[in-house]
């Protein structure tokens, strides 16, 4: 796997795949500068080698060329995190961009514009890959986010750089955390997995099951397995056509030997609101008008036992409607489970967009080891697939 720690940027123009796809209010300001926080060591680590390096990035999801979507609206905020002057090209292609990228020098700086305002970027169009490749000497790819996707900018150009191709900083740490669950983790291995939908998950289930020795099911997902067994479950979200499923899950745990850990009780509410009633209940007897929102008291208890004996741990997916301040506790005091094994010593990889951004609003961000950038990258990795982006580098 080559890395930046195999090239030496001297002299070199990095042409990088950055995944600057922030969020914006309406004032065009980044509310969430974690993706260009992520970005930094690998830009700092190729001007201090005396390199330059131009950057390309898509935001959002633009319909040909809108203002809205313009990469000029975070040049500022990326220039007060990289502490570094940052150019603008007003195309990621054609003549302007090629002038200013030929013209950089050591410690420079170039941003192109939004790859997207170009419907060949998704294409994954060869001709424009070729267009990007005249930016740079080395190819670096360093948006997760984005290498499940086979685009111009994440997967295509790699073939125009044979052996001037490798992973940033970001992108390397997000493999080598991936693989340390599923393939390296020091046992006992735990997945944490919650979320609405069985649906969205089975696939990441089926691949699990070979590496982890415990499972937590949580969230809403929980009902769909409850039910199956015959619980009452009252007005509790259901896949009625993915309990037959849920059985089966149960039974191919069972002889891979992997425990299940599904909540003995919840917290019910008679609507789907933060002011609803609520009520304590055995998660298989949920009265008729009551739906569970959260994860109760006991299921805590012994979910914090499990996580606290295992050695890695793998978090995707909330415990309960943590949007709702009263439906948060089960997913806080997971968190506070999580973090508690992790400054013992466990390895601890929170992944799956819902989960990081319970993380991020619990302040637990430093307290795992890990915090993945992308979500359906992510959950691909976990369901065992190799991501175009990934392949591209590697082959």
């Amino acid at each position: 796997m080559k890395t930046l720690n195999d090239f030496n940027f001297k002299d070199k123009r990095a042409l990088i795949r950055v995944d600057f796809n922030v969020p914006l209010n309406d004032n065009f300001e980044v509310t969430d500068t974690t993706r260009i926080v992520s970005a930094k060591p690998t830009i700092i680590k190729i001007l201090e080698d005396g390199g330059s390096c131009v950057l390309m990035s898509h935001l959002g999801r633009p319909k040909g060329i809108q203002d809205e979507f313009s990469l000029k609206h975070i040049i500022s905020k990326i220039e007060d995190i990289l502490g570094v002057e940052v150019k603008f090209a007003s195309n990621c292609v054609g003549e302007e961009a090629e002038e200013k990228a030929n013209a950089l020098q050591p410690g420079e700086i170039l941003l192109l514009e939004n790859l997207r305002f170009h419907d060949e970027e998704k294409q994954g169009d060869k001709d424009f890959a070729e267009k990007l490749s005249k930016l740079g000497d080395i190819y670096v790819n360093d948006a997760f986010g984005t290498a499940h996707r086979a685009h111009a900018s994440t997967t295509i150009i790699a073939q125009f750089f044979p052996e001037a191709k490798c992973f940033g900083h970001l992108l390397a740490k997000e493999i080598e955390s991936i693989k340390k669950v599923l393939e390296d983790g020091e046992k006992p291995v735990l997945a944490v997995l919650g979320g609405a939908k069985v649906s969205s998950k089975i696939t990441v289930i089926e691949n699990i099951l070979d590496k982890v020795d415990h499972l937590i099911i949580g969230g809403g997902m929980t009902f769909t397995f409850i039910k199956a067994q015959g619980g009452s479950i009252g007005d509790s979200i259901c896949e009625d056509d993915k309990m037959e499923l849920a059985i089966d899950i149960m039974k191919q745990a069972e002889a891979k030997g992997v425990k299940i850990h599904l909540p003995v009780d919840v917290l019910a509410a008679n609507a789907f609101s933060n002011d609803a009633n609520t009520q304590i209940c055995d998660v298989k007897s949920i009265p008729d008008g009551w739906q569970g929102l959260d994860a109760g008291p006991r299921s805590l208890e012994i979910f914090d036992a499990v996580v606290n004996q295992c050695k890695t741990i793998l978090w995707n997916g909330p415990l309960g409607v943590f949007e709702m301040e009263n439906f948060s506790n089960g997913t806080i005091a997971l968190g506070d489970s999580i973090a508690n094994s992790t400054k013992n010593g466990a390895f601890s990889l929170v992944g799956g967009g819902d989960s990081v951004a319970a993380v991020k609003q619990f302040g637990f961000e430093d307290k795992v080891s890990y915090v993945s950038t992308g979500g359906g990258a992510m959950l691909e990795s976990l369901e065992g697939k190799t991501l175009p982006g990934i392949a591209a580098i590697l082959s």
